[in-house]
């Protein structure tokens, strides 16, 4: 891939999904097209790209998407962010009306249900009486499939708690399920975190763990994600990013909240 055409295809994933990839990812960027290239029986580039643009029924679009947007995650990360929920959020929702009203959780940008799991890990031992959901989302619809599976390997789970390890998951042979009592308080579903028709269905929301996502984001796509979250979040929602990740950077509309275990972000 020569450098026009690198950057065509740049300029395409970033206007479709918002995600910019650097000059020094051209290489994984190449690597990711040769393959849908071979996949679909493509030699030409020009042609390949044109596919792409005129893919009424966008399965192309996704496959390539898909290739790109592959995230390596595991239960129960960045710990410290956790037992802020765990110990400090939960108990401020129950003393603000959550177990009346419930609560709603937004896992953006999922990947393969690790994060989403251990939330709802989190919400079935601490937040006892209280009525609570989860909801979470990607675009990549292959990692998606897999989260609703819910099968993974000693690797993903390594860091779950021997009491948890029992109580949530069930043996497969090297792998381990997730119980239906966690995969039934969880919705996965698809949603382009760039695409404002789609995000104006995501409302009302008490938290939103965007961790480790927006780092794949430019500054103008960043900016347009955190206004999302903004209308997204009910009044004192809160978001949760990754450690080296600061929402002050990129906008004024959230206020960091100093937790004994972290620093999260208020609206």
């Amino acid at each position: 891939m020569n450098r026009s055409e690198f950057e065509k295809i740049r300029e395409y994933i970033y206007r479709e999904t918002g995600i910019y990839f650097e000059d020094e990812k051209k290489y994984y960027v190449e690597k990711r097209i040769q393959q849908q290239m071979e996949k679909h029986g493509m030699r030409d580039f020009t042609a390949y790209l044109a596919a792409l643009r005129f893919d009424a029924a966008g399965k192309m679009r996704q496959e390539l998407l898909n290739a790109l947007t592959v995230n390596e995650t595991y239960f129960f990360r960045e710990y410290d962010q956790l037992k802020c929920l765990a110990e400090e959020v939960i108990s401020l929702w129950a003393g603000n009306g959550g177990r009346r009203r419930g609560v709603k959780i937004w896992c953006a940008g999922c990947s393969s249900g690790e994060e989403a799991y251990t939330l709802a890990i989190i919400m079935q031992e601490m937040a006892a009486g209280m009525a609570w959901e989860i909801h979470a989302t990607d675009i990549n619809t292959e990692v998606l499939g897999r989260a609703e599976r819910g099968v993974y390997n000693y690797y993903a789970i390594r860091q779950v708690p021997l009491a948890y390890l029992d109580r949530y998951f069930t043996r497969l042979g090297d792998n381990y399920a997730v119980k239906s009592i966690l995969k039934s308080r969880i919705k996965f579903y698809q949603v382009n975190l760039v695409d404002d028709a789609a995000m104006q269905v995501m409302r009302n929301y008490h938290a939103i763990f965007c961790r480790n996502v927006l780092i794949y984001f430019d500054d103008i796509s960043r900016r347009r994600v955190a206004l999302h979250f903004y209308q997204t979040l009910e009044p004192g929602g809160y978001i949760f990013l990754g450690h080296s990740e600061s929402m002050s950077r990129i906008t004024t509309l959230f206020k960091p909240v100093r937790f004994n275990n972290a620093i999260i972000y208020q609206k």
